[in-house]
């Protein structure tokens, strides 16, 4: 199989993810796409995440019920430690030498990749589907493309999706400041967060 895999801390989910995963299976003619939440990512301290990880796991799960090619995977959650992107990689395609890995990220991860932690061996290891946002323009991706897979012998290609301008942050500062969510996040997820009341101000 050929499968897309989507990490993040997903805090929340929104639309924007889904929209990216739903345009990377059907550009690349996946056969599923992993949502993989991290548990402990190195590049975002610990306290910027403001959700427990069985909240967002939940409504990962919630988000993606009605895509028979979505799936929810747990394989960085259930580690202890700090997950980094290029073991996850190899973990996965040591444990499914049969399928292809496409490793879905945004251009402002593109352009900071040669910071990660052995990101050689993750670029190695998989296919890198790269997406437009942040006002890069494809031209200008293409260079940075082309820069990797000469001097890394990587297989980077461009995804261009049309990416909704919304984060995660955001989300949760109108949360926390009574504004509506809706239309920004699946229904279900809306209705989990306002369930137990995540992200609002910090219950004692």
């Amino acid at each position: 199989m050929k499968i897309g895999i989507m990490g993040g801390t997903f805090d929340p989910i929104h639309n924007g993810h889904l929209m990216l995963g739903e345009h990377a299976y059907k550009t690349y003619h996946l056969d599923q796409v992993w949502f993989v939440p991290n548990g402990n990512p190195p590049h975002k301290l610990a306290k910027t995440i403001q959700s427990d990880l069985t909240d967002r796991m939940e409504m990962v799960s919630l988000a993606i019920a009605k895509q028979p090619y979505f799936k929810l995977s747990s394989c960085e959650a259930k580690r202890d430690g700090i997950s980094y992107s290029y073991e996850t990689m190899e973990r996965l395609s040591l444990l499914y030498p049969d399928d292809e890995f496409y490793f879905i990220m945004g251009a402002d991860s593109l352009y900071a990749i040669e910071s990660w932690k052995n990101f050689e061996r993750l670029l190695t290891v998989c296919t890198i589907l790269a997406a437009c946002r942040d006002g890069v323009k494809a031209e200008e991706m293409m260079e940075r493309i082309d820069y990797l897979n000469a001097e890394y012998q990587a297989d980077v290609r461009l995804l261009t999706a049309p990416l909704q301008d919304i984060s995660s942050h955001e989300i949760r500062e109108r949360v926390k400041s009574k504004q509506s969510i809706e239309g920004i996040v699946p229904q279900a997820v809306r209705e989990y967060i306002e369930d137990l009341s995540l992200y609002e101000e910090r219950r004692r």
